[in-house]
């Protein structure tokens, strides 16, 4: 997979590698087979969650063929592809209430349903809609939530991840990521045997996929801002490595590194105020901190090693990397208070490519044992390092906005594609394309 083939590659190199600096990432780039068409990401759900929570969504309310009737389809697969809940066929259901006064609380205790949504569309204008749902405790038998959300016919999906992520904190204390999105890279073999590379961006269960950037040279490592109207990527349109952010509304963009030799790795600051990138300009690959207002530039690092992949910390204080300095490729973080440097990982000869959950408690990383390359996860608290996938190229971790799974890149039937797991490896799925592969994915923060 790319990043682990740009450390390897750059780690066994050392100084002459660092001298190619970016001519070999191209090299290392190219030399991957990927063979994606831009497409629709779709969903699979390939293990369960055996406390998943059982819960029944009436089909909302709606005049037959209208659009909002789509709705309660939409929030019933958020809440399924959560892993945390199990949702009761149509085909199961004895009654279709839309109104509280409709509900009989001992049918639907009598499924074994602890929750039961019930929902209505209204139509309020052209195409402006309010759409209305009630969620009950069966067992209770208490209304706990009512909510009214307005959208357009254009944005019925968005409202209905809406609805899901609201169910979903209000049952698990939890805030729900369905409103979230992701970016990924895929690149397309165009008629004249060149690759047409794409940084891609879609709502988090695939669909609505947007075009951000089309390039025929390497687009890689995108990062979201903390507030998700921005992406920082690395792109070799100019035949050498740069840095640039875009906005992801309006596709304005700026370059922001270009120094000579590696631009790498953008990361961006809790604040969003910074970016923590991996730059050679000097000579070894070393963590610097780029103030986005000023421009000024703060080099971390200085060790005669290969020291890349910055991420911050959840309160900023501190930033993880991957480095070599102790023999094989390892996470350690540095103060940026006092410089202070920590190792991080002891458990296998490779640790790389840190991603940190948002409360602050984990760091999922690349783990790699007897050759084979999985996800794990470190709690920093206890220092314990528990293996989440079963795969042996997997690749690029990215937690969910509120922590409770893992996307990354992985190889499945000689494709690459990208799957994703819950911290506790018990529920997992894959979303695939149609034709080729797809890599690199961020899971952005929640909108």
């Amino acid at each position: 997979m790319e990043s682990r083939l740009q450390f390897n590659l750059l780690w066994l190199g050392k100084r002459q590698v660092i001298k190619r600096n970016s001519a070999l990432f191209i090299l290392i780039l190219l030399a991957c087979v990927y063979g994606a068409a831009q497409a629709q990401l779709t969903i699979e759900i390939t293990g369960g969650h055996e406390a998943a929570i059982p819960i029944a969504i009436v089909p909302f309310a709606a005049a037959a063929g209208d659009p909002a009737s789509e709705v309660d389809r939409i929030v019933k697969a958020d809440l399924e592809r959560s892993g945390r809940f199990k949702a009761l066929p149509d085909s199961d259901m004895i009654s279709r209430p839309s109104q509280p006064a409709e509900v009989d609380f001992g049918t639907w205790q009598a499924l074994g349903q602890e929750y039961l949504v019930i929902g209505r569309a209204r139509l309020v204008g052209a195409d402006r809609y309010s759409i209305e749902f009630n969620l009950f405790d069966t067992f209770r038998k208490e209304q706990i939530a009512v909510y009214g959300i307005p959208g357009s016919r254009a944005g019925l999906r968005r409202v209905a991840h809406k609805i899901a992520d609201l169910i979903y904190e209000k049952i698990t204390g939890q805030p729900g990521v369905f409103s979230s999105r992701i970016a990924y890279v895929t690149d397309t073999l165009k008629a004249d045997k060149r690759r047409e590379f794409i940084l891609q961006v879609s709502d988090a269960d695939g669909y609505n996929p947007q075009t951000i950037l089309t390039s025929r040279e390497p687009v890689m490592s995108p990062a979201w801002s903390p507030d998700g109207s921005k992406i920082a990527y690395v792109s070799f349109e100019k035949k050498v490595s740069a840095v640039f952010i875009q906005t992801v509304a309006t596709g304005s963009r700026e370059q922001v590194a270009a120094f000579p030799g590696i631009n790498g790795a953008p990361a961006w600051s809790p604040d969003g105020d910074r970016l923590a990138l991996t730059l050679s300009k000097d000579g070894d690959p070393e963590i610097y901190v780029l103030n986005l207002t000023s421009r000024s530039l703060e080099r971390l690092t200085r060790n005669f090693s290969i020291d890349t992949e910055p991420v911050w910390s959840a309160d900023g204080a501190r930033i993880f990397f991957t480095s070599d300095r102790g023999g094989t490729p390892q996470l350690y973080s540095i103060g940026l208070a006092d410089r202070e440097t920590r190792r991080l990982t002891f458990e296998g000869n490779y640790n790389a490519g840190a991603a940190v959950s948002s409360d602050g408690r984990f760091v999922a990383m690349v783990h790699g044992s007897g050759g084979r390359y999985r996800i794990a996860i470190l709690e920093l608290a206890t220092g314990n390092l528990s293996t989440l996938t079963d795969g042996s190229g997997d690749e690029s971790p990215s937690f969910a906005p509120n922590g409770s799974m893992v996307l990354y890149a992985t190889r499945r039937g000689g494709r690459e594609q990208l799957s994703a797991v819950s911290v506790d490896g018990l529920f997992r799925q894959q979303l695939v394309t149609n034709a080729g592969g797809v890599r690199e994915p961020a899971w952005s923060p929640q909108n």
